[in-house]
């Protein structure tokens, strides 16, 4: 019998599947994707033809000013700005999003609205 933990991870990752076949990252426009643990969420544009993650960023020490938003969700958002401002001194400015089989809600929604305040388009 398997535990509730084990089938919700399994969930995520169909979902996340099921994203995944419909997206892919280029060079000109990589994946942002997405990931949210308990504690903290982190963010990386990746170029699936190389394989190879172009800039990261996670939420991990950050702390700071982001409007109305308190906590997690204001590290969140802090995080995506972080990310769109490394993207675009790497000169990439066009992205895809790939929530990784999260809900688009809270944490995942903050960051993709600090990275399109941080002057990414998606």
């Amino acid at each position: 019998m398997k535990s509730k933990a084990k089938e919700k991870l399994m969930k995520r990752e169909r979902r996340h599947k099921r994203v995944r076949a419909k997206i892919i990252g280029t060079a000109v426009r990589p994946r942002l994707a997405v990931f949210r643990s308990l504690r903290y969420v982190t963010a990386q544009l990746i170029d699936d033809a190389t394989g190879k993650t172009l800039v990261a960023a996670e939420s991990r020490g950050l702390k700071g000013n982001a409007g109305e938003r308190k906590g997690k969700v204001a590290a969140a958002y802090l995080t995506g700005k972080l990310l769109a401002e490394k993207a675009l001194a790497k000169g990439v400015d066009a992205v895809v999003f790939d929530r990784g089989g999260f809900a688009y809600q809270g944490r995942v929604a903050a960051l993709a609205d600090g990275a399109r305040d941080g002057g990414l388009k998606f």
